[in-house]
């Protein structure tokens, strides 16, 4: 008698028009609700906007599964949507899941925007004098107005 083995079939679950075994299935579940974390949403609100068809779910599995593909493991796709979201972030960029392919190749050099902080006094622009060493005060009209204040009296204002 030949040895019959009995083999077990792997678990699937359907999603959207992929049928895909459990495991993978959790793990590209996975990216596509870190994706939804980065910008924002959690789980909670992910499955509500999905109920009222404010997120189709199954729009973003392909790409997941594409991008679980291409990083090799959860892992590093995950830490690949966080680069991306960061980056895209610090300069008022939107970004998807397709955002994350397009920049693979140069995730090591994205970085996020410097934030850069500018002085004021009163409202008024300032400029720093490397030759004479003072502070100057941009007039409405242009002139530099030398700055007569104190060092705390400068405001720090982020400007993007």
């Amino acid at each position: 008698m030949k040895n019959m083995r009995k083999i077990k079939k792997a678990k699937k679950i359907k999603i959207g028009q992929l049928e895909l075994p459990l495991k993978l299935a959790t793990d590209i579940q996975r990216i596509v609700n870190h994706y939804f974390y980065t910008k924002g949403l959690i789980l909670k609100e992910i499955k509500k906007s999905a109920k009222k068809r404010k997120i189709i779910y199954s729009r973003y599995v392909r790409s997941a599964k594409q991008l679980l593909e291409l990083a090799g493991s959860l892992k590093k796709a995950i830490v690949a949507i966080d680069k991306v979201a960061e980056w895209a972030k610090s300069r008022n960029l939107d970004y998807s899941i397709e955002t994350v392919f397009k920049k693979w190749l140069e995730l090591d050099q994205l970085k996020p925007k410097e934030v850069v902080k500018k002085p004021y006094f009163q409202g008024k622009p300032m400029v720093w004098s490397e030759t004479k060493k003072k502070w100057f005060v941009i007039s409405p009209e242009g002139e530099w107005l030398e700055f007569a204040g104190k060092e705390s009296d400068i405001e720090w204002r982020i400007v993007k």
